[in-house]
This record gives C-alpha cells, structure tokens and sequence, in this order.
C-alpha cells in the first residue's frame, strides 16, 4: 500500500506531490487516498470521484509494475461469435509466451463496463487491460492510467484517446477491394449493407465501397445502402428489404460475415440463387465462411494477428518500452470464393 510521505509520480512532480498532499486537496484523509489508488472498497462514490479528480488533474502515475498481477484483462462487448474467438486465440498465445493468464469480461452487448469493473480491475492491478470493440469512458481510462495499467483498444468503436494504443484493420481498403471486384465482374446495381456507421469499422467500410463506386463512375442509389447491426438477423431483415425493391440489385456487399449469412438466407426465402441471380461479398472470413452453400467470397481480417499484436503491445507497455505506434492496422485480403459471378444477361 503507497506510503503517506511516498511519491506519487517520476521526477520533480514526484518528490513534491505525496498521498498526504493529495489528501489535503481533495479534502480527505491520507488512508482514504491510500484505498482509492489501490482500488479498495470502503469509500463512498462521491469521495472517490474527487480524489480520482484530483489524480487526473496532477497526471498521478502509479511506477510501472508495481504490484501488477501476472493477467490480461480481455473485455469484449459481446463472445457471440467466432469473431471474438480468434482474437481470444491471438490474445492468449502471447500471454502463454509471457506466462500471463487470461481473464475475459463480457458486457452482454453494452459497449462500456460498469462501475463494479472498474473496481475489480483496480484491486486486481493486471499486467494490462485490452478492450476489443468496447469503449472505455475518459474517466476509466484516466484510472488505469493513474495506477500504471497499460491499455490497448482493438476495434475502437469511438475515437480513442490521443495517446490511448488502439488496433485495427485497414477497413477502408477491404471495403473497396470488395466492391471493386464486384464492379470488375459487371455489377452496377450493388448495394451495401454496413454497420452502425457511428463505429470507425464500419464507417470505413461503407466509404471504401462509396469509393470505389466513384472511382468506377457508378452512381450510388440510396435505397441500396442499409445500416444494420453486425448479426445474422440484420443481414436477414435488410436483405429481405433489398430484394423486395422494384429494381433489384445483383450484388451485396456486407460489413461482416455474419450480415452476408442473413443474406443468404433472405435469398433462399426470395427464391434467388447465389451467385446466378445474386452476389454476395462477407467481411472478416470467419471459419464458417468456407463452408456455406455456396463458399462465401470475403475480406479476410487478420483477426488472431490482431489480437496477438495488443497482447504484445501490453507486453512492452507493461515492461516501460514504448511502441513504435500508437495505432497499427493490419492489412485486409480479398478472399474470392463461389458466392460472387457476373451478373445475369436479362
């Protein structure tokens, strides 16, 4: 426990500010400090929501490692597929060359923990905390921060704090090199169905595929772009729609796999075969993705690697080093399999 006269910070700000000066404030008592910056219950919210105040506002860091347990945090907002499965893969196979253990937090679908993990988190002092497709308030960021908690983002689903390392996918690309093909084949009429476009993901996705439109000086029709959530039944009740319009498209592109799935089944309910009289483009190659009927074309998303490449970066984070980036994107692939043709000559 940190000492009433220890340093709270590296450097001159260190051998000025003590947990007494702390206390003195945010207008509490030394002990009460003590148990706020080691995650201790026994403190009313309120209390503790002035002395975290007061931490933030002198930059209090905690020294590096002191006190960590040898876990990652994995928080995700949901394990409902085997999305998160590959990341869980990357994730543990560095923690087993590091002989770290894996904790995994699911939020049942909300983007941000609670209050009652924050707390865990504090008392637990992991290695470091890795948050896949959640977000992480400024004041939950600012606590990990204070007690030397590394942090990575996977998949930010908002803008993560300037100096907050994040990873993901080049998103951007994978959206136009689907759509491009797709033009390549003979396709005009093509529509998107995207995910929540406040997420950078999928907001990337829908752009590359505006701009390859663009690029191939192909208008797009509005009624052909959805905003659907990243499930099978999203991809379902917007395919049903698409294929219900006066001028049906020939091809789909989707934000993921799970989405095309839906689609395939819209088809089959419209009667429309893939690829003879629809296209369809999957996003993330997920196992399942080579053997639907028929083999889903896809843009492989490097997943496991992105997952292994956080679990590093905590690693060196955690051992003082710094990276040599604070955001890395790892490359997207285009995988053609059977679920895309020319279209139909009508």
């Amino acid at each position: 426990m940190t000492g009433i006269d220890q340093p709270l910070d590296s450097g001159r700000r260190a051998r000025a500010l003590t947990v007494a000066k702390i206390a003195r404030m945010a207008g509490v008592s030394a002990p009460t400090v003590s148990r706020v910056i080691n995650g201790q219950a026994g403190v009313k919210l309120e209390t503790r929501e002035r002395v975290e105040a007061v931490l933030r506002e002198h930059g209090y860091r905690r020294p590096g490692g002191s006190g960590a347990v040898a876990i990652l945090e994995l928080v995700f907002h949901a394990l409902e597929s085997l999305w998160a499965l590959e990341i869980i893969r990357g994730v543990e196979r560095v923690a087993r060359e590091h002989d770290l253990a894996v904790v995994l937090t699911e939020m049942q679908g909300r983007l941000t923990p609670g209050r009652a993990w924050t707390e865990q988190v504090l008392t637990r002092r992991p290695t470091g905390v890795i948050a896949v497709f959640s977000e992480l308030t400024v004041a939950q960021q600012s606590q990990l921060a204070t007690r030397a908690i590394p942090l990575v983002v996977v998949d930010p689903t908002g803008e993560p704090l300037h100096q907050t390392p994040s990873v993901g996918a080049t998103n951007w690309n994978g959206g136009l090199a689907a759509t491009r093909h797709l033009l390549d084949l003979g396709h005009r009429r093509i529509a998107m169905v995207s995910g929540p476009t406040e997420w950078p993901c999928c907001r990337a996705r829908l752009d590359g595929f505006r701009a390859a439109m663009d690029a191939a000086g192909v208008p797009v029709d509005p009624e052909l772009v959805r905003v659907s959530t990243l499930y099978v039944e999203g991809g379902l009740a917007d395919g049903r729609e698409l294929l219900r319009l006066p001028s049906l498209p020939t091809a789909i592109v989707t934000a993921n796999d799970l989405q095309a799935l839906g689609v395939y089944e819209a088809a089959r309910q419209a009667g429309r075969r893939i690829p003879d009289d629809l296209s369809v483009v999957g996003f993330d190659d997920l196992s399942f993705s080579r053997w639907s009927g028929p083999p889903m074309t896809t843009v492989r998303q490097p997943l496991e690697q992105m997952g292994a490449t956080a679990a590093r970066m905590i690693v060196d984070l955690a051992a003082g080093r710094t990276p040599e980036q604070l955001r890395v994107e790892l490359a997207t692939r285009l995988v053609v399999r059977e679920s895309t043709a020319p279209p139909r000559v009508r």
